[in-house]
């Protein structure tokens, strides 16, 4: 049935936007970083967690949504042994395995335009390194998408917050209440966001960007509904939390 005015209907097989017919979704999973935190020499990507190297994990959610078509976006010279192993593992919505740039930016910018020929309405990008994402909250942001113009996953901060002073000593104490931890994915409608990671990329627009909504909100305005995630999505970054995830993945 129709959901309040937005525009879009659902059903068990797809998803259709009025006047539009069914919507092509697409996905950028970013696995192109060297995870220096780890001190390890593999990669974080490919370290095995839970019986799959923990890119598997992630791209194994999405090949299991309503996602179409996902840009896997490597570091130079890995684009060989990623389709092996997405061979080994059979995993098919990969259509394109590129590589990503120096800083996340670039990376993201250049799975958007590998997605360029798929004609996608809608793309979620994810980081490769949080492999305990679901199908159900890549459709979740697919939807807040449709209704409200851009989603990201986040979850309420659970601690209490301290700004520090420049000597180290805490300040401020900002309202809990209004705290939220973002994660990925993060879903956007594809002509916005490759319009403005175009001008962000090429204008050099760059200053204080850290994740794909501030790219939106900064060059057309645009801000990202705050979709419910999960507090088990950690993005996997230190030793310890190969751990963690394990004992999730299990």
């Amino acid at each position: 049935g129709k959901k309040g005015g937005t525009g879009f209907k659902r059903s068990s097989e797809f998803i259709t936007w009025e006047g539009k017919g069914v919507m092509k979704i697409g996905a950028v999973v970013l696995a192109a970083g060297r995870g220096s935190r780890m001190g390890m020499e593999i990669p974080k990507q490919y370290l095995e967690v839970a019986k799959k190297p923990l890119l598997i994990h992630s791209l194994l959610a999405f090949e299991k949504s309503k996602v179409d078509v996902v840009a896997l976006v490597v570091t130079g010279g890995d684009e060989e042994y990623c389709a092996q192993l997405l061979k080994e593992h059979g995993i098919k919505k990969v259509k394109y395995i590129v590589a990503g740039g120096s800083e996340r930016y670039f990376s993201v910018y250049e799975g958007l335009k590998a997605l360029e020929e798929a004609r996608c309405d809608i793309v979620s990008i994810h980081d490769g390194a949080r492999p305990m994402v679901d199908d159900l909250h890549i459709q979740r942001g697919i939807e807040d998408t449709i209704k409200y113009g851009a989603s990201v996953l986040a979850v309420p901060v659970k601690d209490t917050i301290r700004f520090a002073d420049e000597d180290g000593f805490g300040a401020q104490t900002p309202d809990r209440r209004k705290l939220w931890s973002i994660q990925t994915p993060q879903t956007f409608f594809y002509a916005d966001c490759k319009r403005a990671y175009d001008q962000c990329v090429l204008e050099k627009k760059l200053d204080g960007i850290t994740d794909d909504a501030m790219v939106l909100e900064k060059i057309l305005g645009k801000r990202a509904k705050l979709t419910m995630g999960m507090y088990q999505n950690i993005k996997v970054t230190t030793p310890e939390d190969i751990g963690i995830a394990e004992e999730f993945l299990q």
